[in-house]
């Protein structure tokens, strides 16, 4: 029994370890002289500007906030540090951050809240590179509502700062 289960584990070995050595490739026939073949054109190379290719994280332009709020949540911090990256490798680029918020809170209120969220997004965009000369904050509070019902749905379209590419 033992040289049996010894034979079988020899022949497996053996069986594993052959091979078939690769077949050469064969060599290309030869070309007839004939009249030389003009290369192919260069593709044509189309830059997509990252900032309108949808599938970009560029083409997102707007951060939201909770009620009452002006810190820039964790959902939308990639969106202004992306921005950020962006701003910091095209120097020459400059934005405007539209703070806004929704209907309910006096004018007043809404004014100041809508700069302390354009005011966070600068700040979280210098943070990740940006010159804060390439920022210019401006606060609209109630007055560029995106949607005009009066319910949340429509409130949380309108609590938001913009950036806007000049």
């Amino acid at each position: 029994m033992k040289k049996l289960v010894i034979s079988i584990v020899l022949l497996n070995l053996l069986a594993a370890c052959a091979s078939e050595k690769p077949k050469e490739a064969a060599a290309p026939a030869p070309v007839a002289a004939t009249a030389p073949v003009a290369a192919p054109a260069p593709a044509t190379v189309v830059a997509v500007d990252p900032l309108n290719d949808p599938s970009s994280i560029l083409s997102k332009r707007s951060v939201y906030f909770p009620l009452d709020v002006s810190a820039v949540q964790a959902d939308d911090k990639p969106i202004v540090l992306a921005h950020a990256k962006y701003l910091s490798e095209h120097q020459n680029r400059k934005v405007r951050v539209e703070g806004n918020c929704d209907e309910r809170g006096s004018k007043e209120y809404n004014l100041a809240l809508g700069q302390r969220r354009a005011e966070s997004v600068k700040k979280m965009l210098v943070l990740g590179g940006a010159k804060a000369s390439q920022i210019e904050t401006v606060s609209y509070g109630e007055e560029k509502p995106l949607c005009k019902e009066h319910n949340e749905s429509c409130w949380k379209q309108n609590r938001r700062s913009d950036i806007k590419y000049q």
